[in-house]
């Protein structure tokens, strides 16, 4: 009896973490991005995004081939 109770119990923890799992992954993404994009028009900057700084460059450079 036992068995049967720890195979389902099992059972039932695999089934609710391949649920949980994406939708804790999906939550993730989404809040981040919405906050991000909201912070960015809040702060009312008129760069429209890409920036060529140093750091940039420097990766530029070193992906050339």
């Amino acid at each position: 009896m036992s068995d049967d109770k720890a195979a389902t119990s099992r059972r039932d923890f695999l089934k609710l973490a391949s649920v949980t799992a994406p939708a804790v992954a999906v939550v993730a993404v989404t809040g981040t991005g919405t906050a991000e994009a909201a912070g960015a028009m809040e702060s009312g900057s008129s760069s429209g995004g890409y920036r060529r700084t140093e750091h940039v460059e420097k990766y530029l450079e070193s992906a050339r081939f």
